[in-house]
């Protein structure tokens, strides 16, 4: 996840904005036309007062008896996908074919991505518990189907130059992975807060490529076996920490540094075989930044399952907190177009061209309970998306009345949800037709 003070781009306008972006006047048109259509619809079909029915096909519940008990915390007059059955196949199915199927994404933050510690013991050691079933259980009934658990292996991690990772935490991995396609979700693994061995220049680069070929290597191997609802995210917000440019597109060498990792990563992971052969991989953009800047530097593998992972904290001064006198507060729909900037960009640089995106990273901060703002907000940003065909997954690290960021939706130790008003909202507009 990015760091919140790092993100200043165009200051109230965040990574949407004409200001961040160097787009024409044709891309502001484009944005200005897309946002009275989506304004429409929401009018028409996603108002927050209205209550949205939505009718999807039941994919592998037993019957419908099961499926309204396994869905009883969706929100009301939403029927979602909820817990159904394992699926293992490899479907020889297009990328864009595959995302369309998920609906709502979460992430399970701070938590294998956690670097307070080594061994076991690093799950928790930012505070967040240890992940049970029930917790996975819990986020699936809600309607959430996909789910990202962010993973840094450094500290797990041997000497060059095999790198061998520690098998009890590749183990406990399998097992939390297991609990999510158990319920039937889609579920993505990554490689999460490595920069300070992962550093994208010249001057690392093949000590670092080194150390990535033999991560993804053993990674791949270990889940080979496993079917298409298994997708890998072979770099998450790669970047030069405290570089020229780090959250602002970064520079022509930085660009083609992760350039070089992105095609390291699909090519050790299909060598692999099996069902990686098929596998669909993510590739992103330098700090996985959906800036113009770095989506357009973004190289394409030449690959038949690939699709990009990118970060969209839309507007930045309404999802994040920076405390100063540009911040947003309410959400009144006036910037409304900078949300649907970024998803014209993207359509252009990468759907256009059949390739897919989900934007692995989203959400807003809880400031002084402003749950009736964040509601709206998440409606017109997953409309948005939806229209364009873009799953998102919200960035839950747990925290909600401690000190951080408070991006935590769910209470995983009570199993409960916070901001439940913003959570439905979410999930009624994923499920929207």
């Amino acid at each position: 996840m990015a760091i919140a003070s790092a993100l200043i781009i165009g200051a109230v306008t965040g990574c949407g904005s004409t200001n961040a972006n160097s787009g024409s006047n044709t891309e502001n048109t484009t944005a200005e036309s897309d946002a009275s259509v989506v304004e429409k619809s929401t009018t028409e079909s996603s108002s927050m007062e209205a209550t949205n029915e939505v009718s999807i096909e039941d994919a592998g519940a037993a019957s419908s008896e099961e499926v309204a008990a396994k869905t009883s915390s969706a929100p009301e007059g939403v029927t979602v996908k909820g817990i159904t059955e394992r699926n293992d196949e490899m479907r020889d199915i297009s990328p864009m074919e595959l995302v369309a199927e998920m609906k709502a994404g979460w992430n399970l933050g701070n938590t294998f991505d956690a670097t307070g510690s080594d061994g076991l013991s690093a799950e928790t050691s930012w505070g967040n518990p240890k992940t049970t079933k029930e917790m996975i259980d819990a986020v699936c009934e809600k309607g959430f189907d996909s789910i990202r658990i962010p993973i840094t292996w450094d500290k797990h991690m041997g000497e060059a130059p095999d790198y061998t990772i520690d098998s009890a935490w590749l183990d406990r991995v399998e097992e939390v992975v297991n609990f999510a396609l158990d319920d039937g979700m889609y579920v993505i693994i990554n490689s999460h807060h490595e920069e300070e061995w992962r550093i994208p220049d010249n001057a690392h680069i093949d000590d670092v490529d080194a150390q990535h070929r033999a991560l993804w290597t053993q990674v791949a191997e270990r889940f080979k076996d496993y079917g298409d609802h298994l997708v890998f995210e072979g770099l998450n917000e790669p970047r030069v920490k405290g570089g020229e440019k780090e959250w602002e597109g970064g520079t022509e060498e930085g660009r083609a540094c992760v350039n070089r990792l992105n095609q390291s990563f699909v090519d050790v992971v299909r060598a692999t075989g099996g069902n990686n052969e098929k596998r669909l991989l993510l590739v992103t953009s330098f700090a996985s930044s959906c800036i113009k800047e770095a989506i357009d530097g973004v190289e394409i593998p030449s690959d038949d399952h690939i699709g990009v992972s990118i970060h969209a904290y839309t507007p930045y001064a309404f999802t994040y907190h920076p405390g100063e006198s540009w911040e947003l507060f309410i959400w009144d729909g006036t910037h409304n177009n900078e949300i649907a900037q970024v998803m014209n960009d993207l359509q252009k640089t990468f759907l256009d061209k059949n390739v897919p995106v989900l934007l692995t990273e989203y959400g807003a901060m809880n400031k002084d309970e402003n749950t009736v703002a964040v509601e709206k907000w998440v409606t017109a940003y997953i409309l948005r998306a939806r229209l364009k065909g873009i799953p998102c997954f919200w960035w839950d690290n747990g925290i909600y009345n401690q000190q951080g960021e408070k991006f935590a939706i769910f209470d995983r130790k009570n199993l409960k949800w916070y901001r439940e008003e913003v959570v439905d909202a979410l999930i009624k507009e994923s499920y929207a037709e």
